[in-house]
């Protein structure tokens, strides 16, 4: 079955097989709970966008201060600097993966407190991109 998907506005058309419960799936009813998440403190900092359903963001560093890369790639371009203010949506770097780029926003406003990537790293799903304060 084909389906057409759009991940952060880019459109993809992918051919999916459904499979029965007993084709190497278990029964959604035999999955294990989820966690609830603890509401953040009043004032907190800058959160993560929340992981695609299905996968779970990679734990790396503090969640409620960093942007994760969501995809493993290069590091193409690098638009914001420690101590910058940054604005909700607000482009902080472009990723290339499977030769296409994708830019990261910031999902939510802040400032910078550190960009531990530079342009040419290869970074890989969950690893930090930028720190907030």
């Amino acid at each position: 079955m084909k389906l057409k998907i759009t991940v952060h506005g880019v459109a993809y058309e992918v051919d999916v097989e459904v499979l029965d419960a007993g084709e190497g799936f278990p029964p959604s009813s035999s999955l294990p709970p989820r966690p609830a998440a603890s509401p953040a403190p009043a004032g907190s900092a800058p959160q993560n966008a929340p992981a695609a359903p299905g996968r779970e963001a990679a734990p790396e560093g503090d969640t409620l201060h960093t942007v994760a890369s969501p995809i493993a790639g290069t590091i193409q371009e690098i638009k914001v600097k420690p101590g910058d203010q940054v604005q909700k949506n607000q482009a902080l770097l472009v990723i290339e993966a499977m030769k296409m780029n994708s830019s990261i926003a910031a999902p939510v406003a802040g400032k910078v407190k550190a960009v531990p990537v530079a342009v040419g790293d290869s970074v890989r799903e969950g690893q930090t991109l930028v720190e907030f304060e």
